[in-house]
């Protein structure tokens, strides 16, 4: 007899890859290029953000775009070049921030859909968080690491397998974890914003943290980031060392 689990399949899960930011940090390059095309490694970055999701089984996409999003979608296409179906939401007239952004993609997403930043490239099982909401049957779940001020300060008081407390900026010292940048949510947790304005996806965090919607989940391999210069470089020695470690 075949249980839930064995017909699960992370292929009929979209994810959608918030790609619509300025990058402010990384001027001069972005002023020309949009983040998702900064060069690591020798290709796009979002090449090789592509690549994990399609070796962790992932199939459909879907690109959040804003500044610059129309260079992205030429480079990139319909996905298939890289084995995956690419579908582009783009912010419009002006930016509609992370949360406005998903908001407006709903119609692309569906009932339930994993979210990444489009400056985090995560090498872990995607599977298995998407696997835990399932079970909790809340509205979202937030991937957490335990970072402790370690790689960048910690921001998610995380206990028992809730997100007790989040915040970027008032920070606490029973926050030991930090949000990894991958997160699970129902397109329920989004209705009640309103549409084709301007909001944060931490905000939504923090409405359903109030609600006590937000389950957490935990990973045991760090981040690694784009949205800086020292992090740019980090990742792109580590993808060096990575393709030179798998050569024959």
């Amino acid at each position: 007899m075949s249980s839930p689990a064995d017909d699960f399949h992370l292929a009929d899960w979209p994810v959608a890859i918030l790609a619509g930011g300025l990058a402010t940090r990384l001027r001069p390059v972005t002023e020309k290029i949009p983040k998702a095309l900064m060069t690591v490694a020798g290709q796009p970055f979002l090449s090789h953000q592509l690549r994990l999701l399609h070796a962790a089984g992932i199939r459909k996409i879907v690109l959040c775009v804003g500044y610059l999003g129309e260079m992205i979608e030429r480079e990139f296409g319909d996905g298939s070049s890289l084995g995956v179906s690419l579908s582009y939401s783009f912010d419009g007239p002006g930016l509609l921030g992370t949360g406005g952004a998903l908001k407006k993609a709903l119609a692309l997403l569906g009932e339930r859909f994993l979210v990444l930043y489009g400056d985090s490239y995560l090498p872990i099982d995607y599977a298995a968080p998407a696997r835990a909401f399932a079970a909790f049957g809340t509205l979202g779940l937030m991937t957490v690491f335990k970072n402790e001020n370690r790689l960048e300060p910690s921001n998610v008081w995380f206990e028992a397998g809730e997100i007790r407390q989040y915040d970027k900026k008032k920070l606490t010292s029973e926050m030991k974890h930090i949000d990894y940048g991958l997160g699970v949510l129902r397109s329920e947790a989004l209705l009640s914003w309103p549409g084709h304005s301007s909001f944060d996806l931490a905000d939504v965090y923090q409405d359903l943290i109030n609600r006590r919607e937000l389950a957490g989940y935990e990973v045991d391999r760090r981040f690694y980031e784009i949205g800086s210069t020292s992090g740019l470089a980090e990742l792109d020695l580590m993808l060096r060392s990575q393709e030179l470690s798998s050569t024959p």
